[in-house]
């Protein structure tokens, strides 16, 4: 891998320094001047990085959040052996792990769905991105169960997909108010819903 030049290296900090900050406070009540100060590079370094604010929140998005959580969806159902365990195990983690997300601000994707999908198109699209990947993902290793005949044959893949991803972002903003004791009753349905797909 070829060593990052310190433009690079400027560039990626302020992403990862200013991810954060949207993360607490939403993207839209977050200013340049905000995150400049938390990273501390000048208004020009900022803006030879990112033409406008909006650059780097869909840079955030592409280039922080994406690899970070398609980590954290994708790859555990990628080579699928068991899928029922293996969406259970991916949710578990990601909602139990306490080093992946704050409970009380929910999710960051989520959180940028609801505040700037409907805003700015650029942001729904990078969002997209994201949530399609893991659908197909979720979808993937579920065709997998059904040739390895551990997947009802008729089941809906499609279908089961956009209910997994949904229960994550209404548990996720659910656990904003209600706590973690949350999570773990939606995760004790969600292994009672996996163990009727088979």
């Amino acid at each position: 891998m070829p060593q990052m030049s310190k433009a690079d290296n400027t560039r990626i900090d302020i992403l990862k320094k200013a991810l954060p900050l949207v993360y607490k406070n939403g993207y839209q009540a977050t200013s340049i001047d905000d995150i400049i100060a938390t990273t501390q590079v000048t208004k020009g370094a900022f803006y030879y990085h990112f033409k406008n604010k909006d650059k780097m929140g869909l840079a955030i998005i592409n280039d922080v959040m994406y690899p970070a959580m398609r980590a954290l969806l994708v790859e555990p159902l990628l080579d699928s052996q068991n899928p029922q365990k293996e969406i259970y195990q991916m949710m578990e983690k990601v909602l139990m792990d306490d080093t992946f997300f704050n409970i009380k601000y929910g999710c960051p994707a989520v959180n940028l769905i609801e505040e700037m999908s409907p805003l700015n198109s650029d942001f729904a699209n990078v969002l997209t991105k994201l949530f399609i990947e893991w659908k197909n993902a979720v979808v993937g290793c579920l065709n997998e169960g059904k040739k390895g005949n551990t997947v009802k044959a008729d089941l809906n893949s499609e279908q089961v997909a956009v209910f997994v991803l949904s229960g994550y972002s209404g548990i996720r903003n659910l656990g904003k108010i209600l706590g973690k004791s949350s999570y773990t009753e939606y995760l004790k349905e969600l292994k009672n819903y996996l163990t009727i797909l088979n």
